[in-house]
């Protein structure tokens, strides 16, 4: 399978005046434009033998025997992949037809992520987003570090003097939010500066400067996803009232198919445990739902899940 990429699709031709006047006046310029446009779109492509993902939205698949393809939409941007290249050709080519479309051939750049395909899978980075958000913040020859935060060190609100303008510390961390899409290795430092966005002190834009020198020096790094078995496994874990401030704890997960990382998570719990087990289970829960969302979008891709695995480090959270 390969990733092709069609983008600015705008509306080109409609069956009747009175529905084109209508479509127009919903699609520029008022509040309900981009559910108007998507339910253009999506009526299309229902026409031409598309159903829409119950697990998503925003994907539709097309099962026609042996042929596969899935349309993956966000906004004005669309990714296109299918086992029948042949197939995948005409639906773009009546997707132009009917749409003010360009395609873009193979996919290699999408929402902010580089996508390079290899005959070994593919590799997703965020490369050039890192460069330019080092370049904003003047840190791109700043000296590198090895982790991202400093290890056994939580932050507090009581840390450091508050900052006269929170403005770019709250600008820069909605950049690294938007980073961890490619990079689960500062999910948990990202996670810790996210708390103070209200109140940022010097202390918290110091930890915010050290995740950018340890970009500085793992700019390339990315994702690899190599073909293999379907077999989920998640590994599940929480600390105990680990928030110096509110002694809330904070927890996490990884989720592979296969040996492909696919789902991760670092965020703080909104309650308050009494015990170590408790923060596990409301852990394990949380987990325990997110891969009931893959499973049941494993369904809607006709994919077959053999087993899956949930591991937890804390024994008298097992059963």
């Amino acid at each position: 399978m390969a990733l092709f990429n069609v983008s600015k699709p705008a509306l080109l031709q409609m069956d009747s005046i009175n529905n084109l006047d209508s479509i127009m006046r919903s699609l520029y310029g008022l509040k309900q434009a981009p559910r108007a446009w998507f339910q253009c779109f999506s009526s299309h492509l229902e026409d031409l033998g598309f159903s829409p993902s119950q697990a998503d939205t925003s994907l539709f698949i097309y099962l026609n025997g042996s042929i596969r393809i899935y349309l993956l939409i966000y906004v004005d941007d669309i990714l296109v992949t299918g086992n029948d290249m042949s197939h995948i050709a005409r639906l773009i080519a009546d997707l132009g037809r009917r749409f003010a479309m360009k395609d873009l051939g193979l996919a290699n750049y999408f929402l902010g992520m580089e996508i390079v395909q290899t005959s070994d899978g593919l590799f997703l980075s965020q490369q050039k987003y890192v460069q330019d958000l080092l370049l904003r913040t003047k840190m791109a020859t700043a000296k590198p570090v090895h982790t991202p935060d400093v290890s056994g060190r939580r932050l507090s609100l009581q840390d450091g003097d508050p900052l006269p303008d929170p403005t770019e510390y709250r600008s820069v961390v909605s950049v690294l939010q938007y980073l961890t899409l490619t990079r689960p290795d500062i999910a948990f430092a990202v996670n810790q500066v996210c708390q103070f966005m209200h109140q940022p002190t010097s202390i918290h834009w110091l930890a915010i400067k050290r995740i950018l020198r340890y970009l500085v020096g793992t700019s390339s790094h990315g994702i690899t996803y190599k073909p293999g078995s379907i077999i989920l496994t998640a590994y599940s874990d929480a600390d105990y009232a680990g928030d110096p401030d509110d002694r809330h704890s904070t927890s996490g997960y990884c989720i592979y198919i296969g040996s492909n990382l696919v789902s991760w998570i670092s965020k703080k719990q909104r309650r308050v445990s009494r015990l170590r087990t408790e923060a596990e289970y409301c852990q394990l829960a949380y987990t325990a739902a997110t891969i009931s969302w893959f499973r049941k979008l494993f369904r809607d891709l006709c994919l077959p899940l053999s087993y899956l695995t949930v591991l937890c480090d804390n024994i008298s959270a097992y059963p």
